[in-house]
């Protein structure tokens, strides 16, 4: 029996469905299909009028249709004030349409880093928040004991956008039933396991701490450039985008867009550091350590890093 899915856009940028659309096997349709999903409504993919809208929401208010699946694109808009008329429905804050709906979905996916975690709004008049987190904070706009009549959290799978293979895996996961491991903040451990960081095809010269002060180069983009792979859990350099590349490895520093708090109130590809030592170290490594042994990894570093070529 087929599984009917909603997706409804709140305050975001739908980068995220455009993600989604790059899909290459199965496409996203073939994909839906052979799931055997009925995606009732998508802003982007669908195309029947504001009334057809208006009474699909009312059937699934009332239960006359079932809600298997609700996916959420972008952040829940609270402001101003706490109104919600930032961002309105027939009138009327979005944001009660959103608890309405929550309320009657047996499985809920914040699609994005704005809906998993509040992301650009997060810190503005919008008053912009994640569906069960803000940003790290464990709460958002559902409470931190939120679940699913089926007795499920929110599943979030951050990103700007969320790799759309992510969302896909998810959906299969979700379709067939299978147990999903999920980190602290409710993210599949599938793809949010690892560091950005693992899988970087610049890791050698990390480790030796050939860093670069230029982009387009070859060494690694932490020490003076900003890269947060070192910090951030995400997908990136193990799926790779279009199956093929990643900011990484084509010499853009990771800028962590599936951290909870991103985008970080400071610059970007600036590494802030006190006496010459990242405020931010990578994950797991205290500064007493990090100072010693990156000393000395940069005096061993093999003479063919030092000697690289020095364009990519």
């Amino acid at each position: 029996m087929a599984k009917n899915l909603f997706w409804l856009q709140c305050g975001g940028c739908g980068g995220d469905s455009m993600s989604l659309l790059s899909l290459e096997s199965p496409n996203v349709l073939q994909f839906l299909k052979h799931l055997d999903i009925d995606l009732l409504w998508h802003p982007s993919f669908s195309s029947g009028s504001y009334s057809e809208y208006q009474q699909l929401i009312e059937k699934l208010l009332s239960g006359e249709l079932p809600l298997d699946i609700l996916c959420i694109e972008g952040a829940v808009i609270r402001g101003p004030g706490g109104s919600g008329m930032y961002e309105t429905f027939n009138r009327k804050p979005k944001k009660d349409l959103i608890a309405s709906l929550t309320r009657k979905a047996t499985s809920i996916i914040a699609v994005g880093t704005c809906a998993s975690f509040g992301g650009i709004g997060a810190d503005g008049e919008t008053e912009a928040t994640g569906l069960q987190f803000h940003k790290s904070k464990i709460g958002g706009f559902l409470g931190s004991d939120f679940i699913t009549p089926s007795g499920k959290p929110v599943i979030n799978l951050p990103g700007c956008p969320c790799h759309g293979e992510v969302v896909a895996g998810t959906l299969a996961a979700l379709i067939y039933d299978l147990p999903l491991s999920l980190n602290e903040y409710n993210s599949p451990l599938e793809w949010y396991g690892m560091m950005v960081h693992q899988g970087c095809i610049r890791n050698e010269y990390h480790e030796y701490r050939i860093e670069e002060e230029q982009f387009g180069m070859r060494g690694c983009l932490f020490f003076h450039l900003g890269c947060r792979g070192p910090l951030t859990h995400g997908p990136c350099n193990k799926i790779l985008w279009n199956r093929r590349s990643s900011k990484t490895s084509v010499g853009v520093p990771c800028f962590g867009c599936t951290h909870p708090d991103f985008p970080h109130p400071y610059p970007f590809f600036h590494t802030r550091n006190i006496a010459g030592i990242p405020i931010e170290l990578p994950d797991g490594v205290d500064r007493a350590h990090y100072q010693a042994y990156k000393g000395m990894a940069a005096a061993a570093a093999p003479k063919r890093l030092k000697d690289r070529k020095t364009r990519i």
